[in-house]
């Protein structure tokens, strides 16, 4: 707490002896005593009794019954007791609301004191009172010190204002201190700009559409003069509030990294990693063949290496960054390997770390240094760090191809130690060996399988399996080998059993002639003695493939594996890019983003590097989660990680929709496909149980209008007036489609490229794709089917590819789709998975459409129905945007808007400013109102949208800016 830190402090001013004693009275009818003595005429005697007060309330004693006694001490000219007693009032005012309005005057007054300490301290402990019921009261005194002549006190004024806004944000605004505010980054003291910034970045961050730190070139150079000036902390500040700036060019970009780089050298971390932060950003921005670049590169070093000679809790917060930096630009630390070498002394949490972060730099020049390093370690005793180590030489093989060889002679070394963990651990990384280089390092085959008896552990048990099955060819005694596995088939974990029963089904395909008994019987043992439902799938998967087709079970098992990457671990690159801005914060530690561990995510912005210049893209706002471009520019990514697409898509309904479907031309006949050529249902021979589709999350059934508006009631005065104002609108524009994008890329689907884009034309939605073969062979047989999604989207009628599609040929199709498929809330909203059949295979690609497809055409409501309903839905559920850059009048704003059903109810101007009231209504029966503000002559609007579905906002905001943008 703010009181008991500021203690230390007090008890030094012009105290000559001890203040323990205070600590140590336990009297009887003490209170009693203390009343006595604050009133007191004696100066000395009422400062022993506050500082007794002081000491109770600091040992956790009720001393709240002095409350009227010690506000009366306030008047006093004794800075020590004035702190005292603040210190008092700043703990107990908001157990005693009323009696803390009786110390409003004496704030007044100090914030008027010549000394400017005491004017710094009634403002400071004006910002600690949290009661609602006293903050106007101090809002005058506020604005005086916020101008006040000296610095000190108006560094502690920003900070209260801070403090302030988080008590009542709205009183704060009225009152104009957020202008003072942003004026005070132009103060000539470093600290009062330091400060100012902290507040304005505390406020922007509980208020993201806010815009309060609008930076631009200006602002930009006094932060980066101040920078030099301030306290470590003020220039964390700055160098944060810098982070968030997107410079115009490279050239401004340059110059910020010029000013920024002598930070590099601060004895504080934070401050070093907060700098860095900033020139990882900024770097982005800068051409690679710049001869600064290079410098710059150069200069980043040092400082990392410095930060691994602190103590350890340090170390590992610096090596979760350096990790993410290494990630980004692996060239920074090339140079560097031997300090991140591991000391005999290092905890266990700094010795991983460096492990990892040792891989990330292996390369062809110095894998011989990191191998003898590596070998070295797996002979350690510390069970966790030998079995990474023997992980981290595989991964040595698989990232520089060079060394495989050495690597496999290193593991086999290892694996003839015959330590237990060492040996299973070495066969798990041999297993990937095998799968990067395919029919090169067999011969060890031998070696391994004496190790056979020894494996206790799944994982090196499951990749000694795959070993077998794999090479069972080569492997005389192949079916003896897995036969020993599976006498105790019930007692191995779920992935053993899977990789058994893949590997028997291998070693039949090979030699069916020895080996039809051992196969029937693991078939039975998974389908029949097995409930784990994914290896009894799984079983009657193989049993179906190879009962009806061998052939094709053959072309299936037995297929050509892709090999695997260099790299398996390394963090998704927009993540890395949104963790690169992170850097110094606990994000970078976790190695997540801000939203996944911040509770609520309220007032979480998702952060992105600018574009790199040249690239064409735009650098605009750095801020992901406002970015309109997630809806209709950004390539959509290919199977979610979650491993939810695939079950979902297997698991579909695949008959035909029979119901509610919007009439389809006869040339489009009904009958949608199976995808999977049978379906589950007939692979397993008979039905598979499955709940019904659930009904969509969205706050509660669908609504429509709300209960009671039959009879809109007569509204006189305030709002019901301006719905006499403003008037029809005139012709509309027809609606916005976005460009098509590519959905699946060729590489990811057999040499099939999908690209396509949603419109809604005459009532009905489509999608519009093209169809490009970037194969060698024809392709045909071309099906569709989407996942359940939150809005039941579906495919109205079959896909229609009429001509078997050639190679390097394109095609186009617009499907009509309904909304009254299977009905599953996806994260995002507007997320839709889709599988596409062809003659080759069945590929899966997940996409996003912009909600305003779903906003349907009879969605104007009537004016007095708006005005209830805006009444009715709570205030909690309206949500405020700001679109910006948008240079639309009202009256082309409300006819661009309705080519895409967004209903202009009524218009009203007040000044200058224009606010159309919008009615939207979507296809489950949702209704969303919104109110638009235009003014004249700015490009900045600001939308304000209530809704029963509050989730769906944030979406209709998405809709709204790529419509009024585009």
């Amino acid at each position: 707490m703010e009181w008991a830190s500021q203690l230390c402090e007090n008890r030094g001013l012009g105290s000559k002896m001890t203040d323990s004693k205070y600590f140590t009275t336990t009297k009887k009818g003490e209170i009693f005593e203390l009343k006595a003595e604050l009133n007191s005429d004696k100066k000395e005697k009422k400062k022993e009794a506050v500082k007794k007060v002081i000491a109770s309330m600091t040992v956790g004693k009720d001393v709240s019954a002095l409350f009227p006694d010690v506000v009366n001490c306030m008047q006093t000219d004794n800075l020590e007791l004035k702190k005292l007693v603040y210190l008092y009032l700043m703990n107990y005012a908001k157990s005693q609301p009323d009696m803390a309005i009786m110390a409003v005057n004496t704030f007044v007054k100090d914030c008027e004191d010549p000394n400017p300490l005491i004017r710094a301290l009634a403002v400071r402990t004006m910002g600690c009172i949290r009661v609602d019921k006293i903050t106007e009261y101090l809002c005058e005194p506020l604005r005086k010190c916020l101008k006040d002549e000296d610095p000190y006190v108006r560094k502690t004024a920003a900070v209260c204002v801070a403090k302030l806004h988080d008590i009542n944000a709205q009183l704060v605004e009225d009152q104009g201190f957020l202008d003072t505010l942003k004026d005070l980054i132009s103060d000539s003291n470093p600290m009062v700009v330091a400060n100012a910034v902290a507040a304005l970045s505390e406020i922007a961050e509980s208020h993201p559409n806010s815009n309060l730190l609008d930076l631009n070139p200006q602002t930009i150079n006094k932060l980066l003069t101040a920078l030099n000036e301030c306290t470590e902390w003020g220039q964390i500040f700055i160098l944060d509030c810098l982070a968030n700036y997107t410079p115009r060019d490279d050239r401004e970009s340059q110059s910020i990294c010029e000013r920024v780089t002598p930070r590099l050298s601060h004895a504080n971390s934070a401050v070093v990693l907060s700098a860095v932060k900033v020139l990882m950003k900024f770097m982005e921005m800068l051409p690679k063949d710049l001869d600064y670049y290079g410098t710059l590169l150069k200069k980043l070093a040092p400082p990392l290496v410095t930060l691994l000679s602190a103590e350890p809790e340090l170390q590992y917060v610096a090596l979760r960054n350096i990790n993410l930096i290494v990630q980004k630009r692996p060239e920074i630390l090339k140079h560097e390997m031997k300090v991140f070498f591991v000391k005999y002394n290092d905890p266990i949490y700094v010795k991983l770390e460096k492990l990892d972060i040792m891989i990330r730099l292996a390369s062809q020049a110095n894998i011989a240094q990191v191998l003898a390093e590596l070998k070295e370690y797996a002979t350690e005793v510390d069970v966790d760090f030998v079995r990474k180590a023997v992980r981290a030489i595989g991964r040595c093989a698989i990232k520089v191809e060079q060394s495989a060889e050495r690597c496999v002679s290193t593991l086999l070394d290892l694996i003839q130690t015959k330590v237990n963990y060492v040996v299973q651990e070495a066969i798990v990384v041999i297993k990937d060996i095998f799968r990067k280089y395919p029919n090169k390092y067999e011969s060890v085959i031998a070696t391994l399988c004496e190790n056979l008896d020894s494996l206790d552990e799944p994982e090196a048990r499951a990749a000694m399996i795959w070993i077998v099955g794999e090479y069972a060819e080569r492997i005389d005694n192949a079916d003896e080998l897995l036969e020993s596995f599976l006498e105790g088939f019930h007692d191995e974990s779920t992935q053993v059993q899977l990789q058994l029963l893949t590997a028997i089904v291998k070693l039949f395909l090979k030699k069916p002639t020895e080996t039809q008994e051992l196969v029937q019987q693991v078939l039975s043992l998974a389908t029949q003695d097995s409930d784990n439902p994914d290896l009894r799938d799984r079983g009657y998967i193989y049993w179906r493939l190879l009962s009806t087709d061998p052939v094709a079970a053959k072309e299936v098992v037995l297929a050509e594996k892709p090999l695997i990457s260099e790299e398996t671990d390394l963090i998704e690159p927009t993540l890395l890019d949104e963790l690169i801005c992170h850097i110094g914060t606990l994000a970078s530690v976790y190695h997540k983003p801000p939203s996944a561990f911040v509770e609520g995510g309220r007032g979480v912005q998702h952060k992105r590097l600018p574009a790199r210049a040249g690239s064409g893209e735009s650098a605009e706002s750095p801020d992901v989660g406002q970015s309109v471009s997630a809806v209709s520019d950004a390539p959509p990514a290919v199977i979610p990680s979650q491993g939810d697409l695939l079950g979902d898509l297997l698991n579909l309904d695949l008959a035909p929709p029979t119901s509610n479907v919007p009439p389809v031309p006869s040339s489009m006949q009904m009958g949608a496909m199976d995808l999977l050529g049978g379906g589950l249902d007939s692979l397993l021979g008979g039905d598979i149980g499955g709940s019904p589709a659930m009904g969509v999350g969205l706050g509660g059934a669908p609504v429509g209008m709300p209960a009671g508006l039959g009879a809109a009631p007569a509204v006189g005065g305030g709002l019901g007036d301006l719905f006499d104002l403003g008037g029809g609108v005139g012709m509309t524009a027809g609606s916005y489609i976005p460009p098509k994008t590519v959905w699946l890329p060729a590489m990811k689907a057999k040499g099939l490229e999908i690209s396509g884009t949603f419109a809604r034309r005459g009532g009905v939605i489509h999608i519009d794709l093209s169809f490009t073969n970037k194969a060698m062979s024809v392709m045909t047989d071309f099906a569709i089917q989407f996942n359940k999604n939150s809005f039941g989207l579906a495919p109205a009628g079959p896909l229609q590819v009429l001509t078997p599609l050639s190679p390097n040929q394109t095609v186009d199709v617009s499907l009509p789709l309904s909304t009254t498929g299977p009905v599953m809330k996806m994260e995002p909203l507007n997320n839709l998975q889709v599988a596409v059949k062809n003659n080759i295979d069945v590929f899966y690609f997940s996409c996003q459409y912009p909600i305003s497809l779903l906003f349907v055409e009879d969605g104007k409501m009537d004016r007095q129905v708006f005005l209830a309903t805006w009444k009715d839905i709570p205030s909690e559920n309206e949500a405020q945007f700001q679109i910006k850059d948008c240079h639309l009048n009202s009256d082309a704003a409300s006819n661009k808007l309705q080519g895409s059903n967004i209903f202009t109810v009524a218009k009203r101007t007040v000044d200058t400013q224009d606010m159309l009231y919008q009615s939207v209504k979507l296809t489950n029966g949702i209704w969303m109102l919104a109110e638009l503000r235009i003014q004249t002559g700015n490009p900045n609007s600001t939308l304000s949208v209530k809704c029963r579905a509050p989730e769906v906002s944030q979406y209709a905001y998405q809709c709204y800016e790529l419509i009024l943008r585009n």
